[in-house]
């Protein structure tokens, strides 16, 4: 007898089968979950502790700017947003600048300070536990519609003749854009990496951190993500909101090399929008990155289009039918009540 026929074949029962199949899947369902948790975690968690060398940063003093530290409420919520107002003599306009997620108004003082000198007041601010330590978790850019509409009050109080205008970053772009299709007070925005909906940035940015397709773990982040900070995907969706803006004007810019938020993003925002728009797209420039690869055109640029479109006649932003004003106030109540209550 050889040797081969005293080796029994092994055949797991029915009853291994199922409970090797239960153990698998609980442990799946399990990395499944850890890493959605984890995943939402980052999302949320509080911003660090500033260390010492953090505070050594740029302010207005620097750059010899007039400017007023300040602090306003938010649209809804019981804490303060800090800002710095820059007030320019005689001017006709005041223009708000949003940096993005975690991210402090320092950042945007070069911007900041180019727009005061082009004659308009400044407000520049930063997302309530975005610039600075304050233990409290964040949302991407869904409580922090807020924050903006809050900055929006602010300005109209310091100057109330003033035409508003938006310069936003990143997920303060995004807010900016959603911010917007609710209230009217702001009559040019422009928008800087801006991503198209929450659930694009999450599959780009998941994507590019695990290499795994992301659709296997939606499900699990959305849920989490509802159950710790109060909302789901669908409810961060510029994409959706943008063509609310007009008849305003918008200038989308995207650098092409974005590893943070899908260049491809700013194309369908673009494509979602209302006349006027336009869309500038910079090759091979990382997040945020066309500012830095030419100020003096970026900043042109920028200025260019503000003076277009608010030094001009105002726009005007209804129709005189009465069942489109009727139609749009509708529409603007509900995505008012749709806000979220801050805490």
């Amino acid at each position: 007898m050889t040797e081969s026929q005293h080796v029994r074949q092994f055949r797991p029962s029915l009853k291994q089968c199922v409970f090797g199949g239960l153990g698998s899947g609980i442990g799946l369902l399990g990395i499944l979950c850890a890493v959605a948790l984890y995943v939402v975690e980052v999302i949320i968690r509080p911003k660090k502790k500033l260390l010492f060398r953090d505070l050594f940063t740029f302010s207005p003093f620097e750059l010899g700017l007039p400017a007023e530290e300040v602090v306003f409420p938010p649209l809804h919520g019981d804490y303060h947003v800090s800002g710095w107002y820059i007030p320019c003599p005689e001017a006709t306009t005041t223009i708000l600048v949003c940096p993005g997620y975690r991210t402090g108004m320092s950042d945007t003082l070069g911007m900041s300070a180019h727009l005061w000198r082009a004659g308009h007041n400044v407000l520049v601010f930063e997302y309530y536990g975005h610039g600075t330590e304050v233990g409290k978790s964040v949302t991407l850019g869904y409580r922090e519609v807020n924050d903006f509409l809050g900055a929006v009050a602010y300005a109209k109080e310091r100057a109330p003749q003033a035409r508003l205008g938006v310069i936003a970053y990143s997920m303060g772009a995004a807010v900016a854009i959603m911010s917007c299709a609710r209230n009217n007070d702001v009559e040019a925005l422009v928008v800087d990496s801006a991503f198209a909906t929450h659930r694009s940035a999450f599959d780009y940015n998941f994507h590019h951190v695990f290499h795994l397709p992301p659709t296997l773990f939606v499900w699990f982040v959305d849920y989490l993500l509802w159950f710790r900070a109060g909302y789901h995907f669908h409810q961060v969706e510029p994409l959706r909101d943008i063509s609310r803006i007009a008849p305003r004007p918008i200038l989308i810019i995207h650098s092409t090399k974005d590893s943070i938020v899908d260049p491809h993003d700013a194309s369908l925002l673009y494509e979602a929008a209302n006349e006027p728009k336009e869309l500038w797209l910079v090759p091979g420039l990382d997040h945020c990155g066309a500012y830095f690869a030419d100020r003096y055109v970026y900043t042109q640029k920028v200025s260019d289009f503000f003076d277009l479109h608010m030094r001009s006649p105002r726009l005007k932003l209804v129709s005189n039918s009465s069942t489109e004003l009727e139609t749009q106030e509708e529409n603007s109540n509900d995505l008012i009540r749709d806000l979220p209550e801050a805490s």
